[in-house]
């Protein structure tokens, strides 16, 4: 194998993520079959067996196409053929609640959940590269998402770890062709049902077009700088959040406020009254936030899950649903 390799350079990437982990303990890597996770997959193999880590192989059968039980079974067939000698072909459930793409998410990080504390595994691995980071940042923009949107996906996340963050799609693809691993095209992966993939075969290759080279590049330095922002914009409001009244917050404390602290605090204070996860949009907060910045007599906001929220003798009082006197 050559020195230049792309299999080289996603060999050393999973590698430095690997010796954070001590020598006989357990890692699954998820494999879906296509380039990314196949190239990533089979990197693993090689490393982990060096540094003594027990790797576990997951593929998810979302059951969502005609055919893919076989194509679970293929993936299973390669993760064994390459020396990843515990396997799963793991079938989920999807309930298409939120949509396709975002239930399928769902029910996948719950199978990988599940699948860590079976085995006890510290850290579950995924072949996300420097294109869907990118893609991530488009979408970001397109909904008019914040900082924390923005800022993509971390390179460790708890118990997930995404090695090839830096590393091209067309590099895992190079890869795979060079060690003779035969990825799966996804048919979703051309559907242009999709807004993904809208981003990925459309808008990208325009702005590349039209900007030149480097632009995937680019927004993914974008993701890690506004992920450092956000991350200390959360810890200093999870700071001010903590020494406050979670249910009455006082809002001469939150008038001092800069804005982004100011309305990380409301979205925690929301949440600990009962609202469910990911329920309060931008448009929620702004409502809450208004209660304290352009107060003229409005009366108490009604929220997702049963949370009222209102501007009471100078704070802001939150209600969850079980201590809703009406």
């Amino acid at each position: 194998m050559m020195a230049n390799s792309a299999m080289v350079g996603i060999r050393s990437a999973v590698r430095s993520e690997l010796i954070k982990c001590a020598p006989g303990e357990k890692i699954i890597v998820a494999c879906s079959g296509g380039a990314d996770s196949l190239a990533m997959s089979y990197a693993i193999a090689i490393e982990a067996k060096k540094l003594v880590i027990d790797v576990i192989g997951v593929t998810i059968n979302h059951q969502l196409q005609a055919g893919s039980d076989l194509q679970a079974a293929k993936v299973i067939q390669q993760m064994l053929g390459f020396g990843i000698e515990k396997c799963e072909n793991l079938p989920v459930t999807v309930d298409l609640t939120d949509g396709m793409e975002a239930s399928a998410r769902r029910a996948r990080y719950e199978a990988l959940d599940a699948m860590a504390e079976k085995y006890g595994a510290t850290k579950v691995f995924l072949g996300h590269t420097l294109d869907d980071q990118a893609e991530g940042v488009l979408l970001g923009l397109a909904r008019g998402s914040g900082a924390r949107s923005l800022s993509g996906m971390a390179k460790d996340n708890g118990i997930y770890s995404r090695p090839l963050l830096g590393i091209t799609r067309a590099e895992t693809i190079s890869a795979c062709a060079e060690v003779g691993l035969t990825p799966w095209d996804d048919p979703q992966n051309i559907d242009e049902a999709y807004l993904r993939v809208r981003v990925r075969h459309t808008l990208l290759p325009i702005l590349e077009d039209s900007l030149g080279p480097g632009v995937s590049h680019a927004l993914a330095r974008s993701a890690d700088l506004l992920r450092d922002d956000a991350d200390a914009l959360d810890d200093w409001a999870w700071r001010e959040y903590s020494a406050m009244d979670p249910s009455s917050l006082d809002i001469s404390l939150l008038e001092k406020l800069p804005k982004a602290v100011r309305t990380r605090i409301i979205r925690l204070a929301i949440y600990a009254a009962g609202a469910p996860s990911g329920s309060i949009s931008a448009d929620h907060v702004s409502t809450i936030e208004a209660l304290v910045t352009s107060w003229h007599g409005q009366g108490a906001s009604s929220l997702p899950g049963g949370v009222k929220v209102a501007r009471l003798s100078g704070r802001l009082s939150l209600l969850a649903p079980s201590s809703d006197p009406t």
